[in-house]
């Protein structure tokens, strides 16, 4: 059964007049994180789109390179969008249900994060209110700051694409130090790892322009010490 499927079931599980909210109170077991992140991301996506007041054609584009949509599925992706616009619940209380889904696994939430800004920038813009959007996401998520600037510089061109940033270390640590940060950060990438945590096989191409640009930041700080 594919994971689309898997998520329609969730979604017509839903008592009458329930929202998205009881779906996370539900998907906590491990054998269903996978549809949870799915729905996850979908669910933060229309509350974000509803932030800036508009959902762009590059929007609908980016969600379909995050996850791989067959056409027979794209009906099930939409459901879900349309049930998380119309909802009455807010993004905060999404994102609280989300975080206890996930529980202490720091990882798959940043996982979530990437998504939400691979999105967020897909027309090009970072629109204020979708960086308000993001962080208070980041703050219930229980991301440190750094851990937020790190996506944002990464994702956002008018961000100083500091590489430091990007590993979320500072020029002050030892390159030692910074070798072995940058080291952890390519592991927890792998999509194999990625899959452990939760992220659908669907949405495993979230680590490719990761691992681009933590090696990008890499070469640039090891180059930078040679000099």
């Amino acid at each position: 059964m594919s994971i689309w499927s898997r998520i329609s079931q969730a979604i017509q599980a839903l008592a009458s007049g329930e929202g998205l909210t009881a779906v996370f109170d539900q998907l906590r077991s491990p054998p269903q994180r996978k549809v949870a992140f799915t729905i996850a991301v979908i669910a933060l996506s229309a509350k974000m789109a509803k932030a800036d007041g508009l959902v762009t054609r590059d929007e609908v584009t980016a969600f379909r390179e995050v996850f791989q949509i067959a056409p027979e599925d794209e009906g099930g992706a939409a459901k879900v969008f349309n049930l998380a616009r119309q909802d009455v619940a807010g993004f905060e209380d999404y994102a609280r249900r989300i975080a206890r889904m996930f529980d202490t696994e720091t990882g798959t939430l940043c996982d979530l994060m990437e998504g939400l800004f691979h999105i967020a920038m897909a027309d090009g813009t970072y629109h204020p209110a979708e960086d308000a959007f993001l962080h208070r996401v980041s703050e219930i998520f229980g991301m440190e700051e750094r851990q937020f600037r790190a996506l944002r510089a990464r994702f956002v061109p008018d961000e100083v694409p500091d590489p430091y940033t990007v590993l979320g270390v500072s020029p002050e640590m030892s390159l030692d130090d910074i070798r072995a940060a940058y080291r952890k950060l390519v592991r927890d990438s792998h999509p194999d790892v990625m899959i452990a945590r939760g992220v659908p096989e669907e949405a495993v191409a979230l680590s490719q322009r990761r691992l681009a640009d933590i090696n990008r930041a890499w070469e640039e700080i090891r180059a930078q010490d040679a000099a």
